[in-house]
This record gives C-alpha cells, structure tokens and sequence, in this order.
C-alpha cells in the first residue's frame, strides 16, 4: 500500500484533543494536542463547554493536516473517535449549545437513576441497550437539559433543538451543519438505542421523555457520513469512519476475532472483550455494548467500565502535588518494596463496573505515620491493576476467560505498572507500537470506508507488538494483595 495515503483522525477525549495522521502502515505522521478544561459546577457534576470542543478539535486537526501533507502525502479521508456517552444539545438553526456539554463522568442524575431502578425499569433497559441505569449514560443526561434549560423541551418537541454524543457535534460542525448523524457504538452508549433491532427505541424515548425529533441518524461505523467544509482545510475531505474512543481503540488494536480483548488506560479504565455476533447479557453487571458496524453487520463486545485511572495520577499531579508529572509515578513506585497495606479506591464520581454505586467516594487505607509520596503515588497505579483484576472477574461470572491482554492509552508507558498487571491478572500483557489505538481505530474505519483496506485482514497485518510482560508473582502473593483490595473496596462501599 502506498505509504503516501494517509487517514487523519480526530481523538476527542475528556482532558484532551489529538489530531493524528496515519500511513496506510498505521504508522503516526504528524499530530497534535491541545487539553480540555474540566468544568465542575458543583460537588459531582462535571462539563466541558463545546465551543471550546470545537475549536480545539479545529486547531489541532488543521496542523496535522497541515504538517502531514507538508511531507509529501496526502489525506484521503477522516475519522472521528470520542468521548462516549457525554451530551450535548444544540440549536438547529444557529449551531449554538444550550447548555454545556455534561460529561459521562457527571453524577448529577442519580436520584433519576434510583427512581427508575426501584419502578422495577432496569432489565428492560438492559435486555434493549445492554446498559444499566447510571448516571454515565445519555439518556437521563439529556432529559436533564430538556428540564433545566428554559423552552429546551418545546424547541426540541418541534424539531429545533438536536441532541448528540460529541462525534456528532463534530460531525455537524465539519459539515457546516448539512449532517446530523451518529455511529452505532456511540447510539448503543446511549440508553436510547436498541441494540438487537439496530434503531431508537420508542419506549425507551418515552420513558426518559426524548423526542425523536431531536436524535441523530445511526450509521455504520464505516460509512461516508458527510464532507468537510471546502473551507477548513482548503477541500472537502470525506468523513468515513467514526465510533466511541474505547470501541475505536478496540479497533485499533486488531479485536476482531472473538474473545480478543483489549484494556485501555487514559481518564478511566476500559475494557472490551469481543464477543463477535451474539449480544450476552451479563450476569455480573458488564455492559453489553456494539463493538463496531460494518456492512450491515454487528460485532458485539462485552465492556467493563472504571470511571478514574489516570485521573487519579492527575489527582496526584494537580490536588495534591504529590508529583509535578505523571511519569514521576514509575520511579516512585520502583522507590518501595510495596505500598505497606495502603491501598487507593479511587471513587472521585463513584464506583463503575461491578458495583455500580454512583454516591461512593474515594477513601485511601491503611496509611501510618510512615505512609509518604511514594506510598500513595504507587496505591494510585496499583489502583488501576486491582479495578482490572474486578473487571476480568466479572467477565469470568459471564462465561468468558482470556489468556493475553491488549493494553494501551497514557498509562502504559509506564513499564511499572504494566508488569504489576500482569502480576495481579495472571496473564501476559502486551503494548503495542502504536498507543494511540483509538486514533488509530478511527483512521482505519475511515481506511475501509475508502478502499485503502480491502479486508480486516490487511489491518491485522499492521497490529505489531512493542512489550510483553508477565506474571512474576505466585498465586499466595496475588491472593493476599486482591484480598487488601476487596477490604478497602467493602469499606468504600459501606
């Protein structure tokens, strides 16, 4: 393949935005990176303000695009990745949100949640979108604007306002608002979609009071969804692949055969296992989600979802300035022998898979008068080892074992704390070269969508492994190191 063709992928994520282009060899030719401000209204709430979205994704795409075919080649499509599951809604006519966009991590409709759960409504939801009732979904994020926003719901019933998860903002955005439409991961993110039957759901609409006026089309994940404005870049350039960032970095990381599986390691935690063209229903509240969309046809995955990894070392960095970078971390983790029985639940917006408890909150054990940096830096990486470690449990309970473990995003540069996974997980771990897999999911949608891969058996060929790690602890060790971490769980939970 000519190594001169190339994919620029849009990575909206929660604290940053990426632009990257990709060769057809899934090789990384230019980028850039701009941080999102975090918006935190009150105790458990969390928005972001998309015109800020907007421009940053507009300023970094336009200097990788700039960059990359300053060296010769030559962009032939776009995907857009996203943070999931984060709402937005905006007007029709002017492009202009009504409120801020409230992200996935906001807690503030848990009473919302509770109420539904007690009128006995959660199976329904789970056996129609694979999802549970938490406040991380759209659904009740979306019925919050429509009821806090003066005339929201009025405009919205007459077809004036429209809702979408950000690759739809972004998308209405690139086209100059010709494109209302989103992607089938990101639907399923919704608590809306019914993932069986590939459509909105009436019921569900009108138990969460959306209009459907208000709801964007749902397309594969590779699809020609629309053109850019000629003026962005200086020509259109096809919009071909979009999909949620943890099934894009799915994506990226060759998961298509069934039971391949793949953890990623940014804000939160996210695992997705493959679970081809069968939905399971979890037993051990994992969410049933769709992994990807191609040709009419689903792949089906099963997702594990912890709400703080990197967000606790950012914590760290920020609140407590227990570190003045998140690679200080490694070092002060190699500094000890161990944490001495203190351990970090990270529960800043509650507790995700398993448990599902929206109203706890973080607690650090186990700390004496000789507990220091090191001690909790470390507690705070191991943090994400044992939250994993719940999460493959979980999925055990469901019927479903892996052997090896895909990882990526920020964290697993940290050598440290890949080799303590594999130790907690008892399964080999491996990076890939590239870690910028959700980006990299994106670009070879938009790849596929284009021709540049005939099959995904041409992307496979590109997957190569960077590390390989594992397990170096015996079976005693491992078992009293979880039991700590069930311990602080249990008294996070009470």
């Amino acid at each position: 393949m000519d190594k001169n063709t190339l994919l620029l992928a849009i990575d909206q994520g929660t604290t940053s935005t990426r632009a990257i282009v990709f060769n057809t060899a899934g090789e990384i030719v230019a980028s850039a990176q701009k941080e999102l401000p975090q918006i935190y209204p009150q105790e458990g709430w969390v928005e972001h303000d998309p015109e800020m979205i907007w421009r940053a994704t507009l300023e970094v795409s336009i200097q990788a695009f700039k960059a990359a075919e300053a060296k010769g080649g030559q962009v032939v499509g776009m995907g857009i990745t996203n943070q999931r599951e984060t709402t937005i809604l905006w007007d029709r006519k002017s492009g202009g949100p009504v409120h801020n966009a409230i992200v996935w991590q906001d807690r503030r409709t848990t009473a919302t949640c509770n109420k539904l759960q007690e009128l006995g409504f959660e199976d329904t939801i789970q056996t129609k979108t694979g999802l549970l009732l938490d406040p991380y979904f759209s659904a009740t994020k979306l019925a919050w604007i429509l009821d806090h926003v003066d005339g929201a719901r009025t405009q919205a019933n007459k077809g004036m306002l429209l809702f979408g998860t950000v690759d739809s903002f972004l998308l209405w955005r690139f086209t100059s608002g010709k494109v209302h439409a989103t992607d089938s991961t990101n639907a399923s993110r919704t608590g809306l979609f019914n993932i069986h039957e590939h459509r909105w759901d009436e019921e569900l609409l009108a138990l969460f009071q959306v209009p459907a006026a208000c709801l964007p089309e749902v397309y594969d994940s590779a699809f020609h969804f629309g053109q850019t404005d000629p003026s962005i870049f200086g020509r259109s350039i096809p919009i071909l692949g979009i999909a949620g960032d943890q099934q894009a970095a799915a994506f990226g990381q060759c998961c298509f055969a069934e039971g391949t599986c793949k953890s990623t390691y940014g804000t939160g935690c996210f695992l997705l296992v493959n679970t081809g063209q069968t939905p399971i229903k979890s037993s051990s509240r994992l969410l049933t989600t769709i992994g990807y969309r191609l040709s009419g046809q689903t792949t089906y995955a099963l997702e594990g979802s912890i709400f703080v990894a990197g967000a606790a070392v950012q914590w760290l960095r920020d609140d407590l300035n227990i570190i003045t970078e998140a690679a200080e971390t490694e070092r002060l983790a190699k500094s000890i022998k161990d944490t001495g029985g203190v351990y970090l639940v990270p529960a800043f917006t509650g507790l995700g898979a398993p448990y599902w408890e929206p109203t706890a909150r973080g607690m650090l054990t186990g700390i004496t008068r000789s507990t220091g940096r090191a001690e909790i830096a470390r507690a705070a990486l191991e943090a994400s080892c044992y939250q994993t470690a719940d999460l493959l449990a979980a999925m055990a309970e469901d019927g479903i074992n892996t052997v090896n473990l895909r990882v990526d995003g920020g964290m697993t540069k940290n050598d440290w704390l890949l080799q303590y996974l594999a130790n907690i997980l008892d399964l080999g771990i491996d990076r890939p070269d590239v870690m910028e897999t959700s980006a990299l999911g994106a670009a070879y949608l938009a790849g596929l969508q284009a021709g540049v891969f005939d099959s995904l058996d041409d992307i496979v060929r590109n997957w190569r492994k960077h590390s390989h790690f594992d397990p170096k602890i015996t079976a005693p060790e491992r078992r009293k190191l979880l039991s700590g971490w069930k311990a602080a769980i249990q008294r996070t939970l009470n």
